[in-house]
């Protein structure tokens, strides 16, 4: 690991700057150090082997210059990234980027704040990475949102066109968010639709999770390359498997036990909550893997059911959420919630029987998937 922990180099500025030095410098183990990039490589869904060459990538990167540009958003994403840890906030955005505006965390205010982002787009024009949070309203000229006497609009079209790539982040900045929801009243739109000519990833949630942001950022340290995206520019390795798919209750759908009403002896027990309006099955998002609040939980872990928040319109698609989905394409969970529980519990009690243990099994449990027809 170059030059982890050793600061008598007799280099450049540019030529010292070592991620994993600045970390053990503040007390960061090389340990700690390693098991972050293997973290990484989980996220990215590779190898564990890739785990050392996201150290070497970290260590020995020409610090990138990122601008974050805020627009039609409540903040959340940018609480959420406040929050993140293993690393911290400071560790992710101040050690391995060069963040050059972004009006949160940022020092300057005002004409000094809009002349630091002007220098960007003037000498790193092709090089620096756009960050989005918020939609963008187009109707009447975007007058909606304006920021140093500019619309959105135009401000977007002048940093993200001239971006190596744009990060939208949260769905806001992605599809346009619950802005766009009918009726739209600002004609507020996402990255894409606003700024079609820019190389834009999506990373829709409300809020993002800022692991898949930190992977993202990393996957272009390593790479050189943003990762593949499916159909609506979402990264495959965060988005590329429905929630229900990996949903620490779906073993309770799969033996046809339900949560019927909140507070029941089902929910106590952590059973499934797609009859109480849960979207997982039409969602596609990593929640269930990456977590939230330093991994420790997510909504449906939590006792509530997905929203389906990282889905385009979800706000218009997805209520009301406590009401069961409509019919799901090529998905047919409906018929199965409503027969499962039926078919299985009198499939297993059979099964049970033939083994004289029936009884027992039904004096353990007293759940819908398992009371006696």
């Amino acid at each position: 690991m170059s030059g982890y922990g050793n600061g008598h180099d007799q280099k450049s500025p540019e030529q010292q700057f070592s991620f994993s030095r600045l970390l053990a410098e503040k007390g960061v183990s090389r340990r700690d150090f390693m098991k972050f990039c293997s973290a990484t490589a989980a996220a990215l869904a590779l190898p564990p082997a890739f785990g050392p060459q996201i150290a070497r990538a970290l260590d020995e990167v020409k610090r990138p210059t990122l601008v974050w540009l805020e627009f039609q958003s409540c903040t959340g994403d940018t609480e959420a990234l406040l929050r993140a840890a293993n690393p911290t906030v400071a560790e992710i955005v101040l050690d391995i980027l060069s963040i050059d505006y972004a009006e949160t965390i940022m020092a300057a205010a005002g004409h000094l704040a809009e002349a630091n982002l002007d220098k960007v787009l003037k000498e790193e024009k092709g090089k620096y990475i756009a960050v989005v949070e918020g939609s963008i309203p187009l109707k009447d000229d975007g007058i909606y949102c304006c920021i140093g006497g500019r619309t959105a609009v135009d401000r977007a079209r002048e940093v993200c066109g001239g971006a190596f790539a744009t990060i939208a982040v949260g769905t806001c900045a992605s599809y346009g968010g619950i802005p766009a929801a009918a009726p739209n009243p600002t004609g507020a739109v996402g990255v894409s639709t606003a700024v079609p000519s820019a190389t834009v990833i999506n990373l829709p949630g409300c809020p993002l999770n800022a692991d898949n942001l930190t992977a993202t950022i990393v996957h272009f340290l390593l790479f050189k390359k943003l990762p593949a995206t499916d159909g609506i520019g979402r990264p495959l390795f965060a988005y590329g498997k429905r929630i229900h798919d990996n949903c620490e209750r779906r073993p309770h759908f799969d033996a046809g036990q339900y949560v019927e009403a909140w507070g029941d002896q089902g929910h106590r027990k952590g059973h499934c909550l797609y009859k109480m309006g849960c979207k997982g099955p039409e969602t596609w998002h990593n929640c269930p893997t990456q977590r939230y609040n330093d991994k420790t939980s997510w909504p449906v872990g939590s006792g509530h059911g997905c929203a389906g928040c990282s889905q385009p319109m979800f706000w218009d698609t997805m209520t009301p959420f406590y009401r069961r989905l409509p019919n799901v394409p090529g998905f047919g969970i409906e018929t199965t919630a409503d027969t499962i529980g039926l078919g299985l519990a009198a499939g297993t009690a059979a099964a049970f029987a033939a083994h004289g243990v029936v009884s027992a099994c039904r004096r353990g449990d007293t759940s819908e998937g398992a009371k006696e027809e």
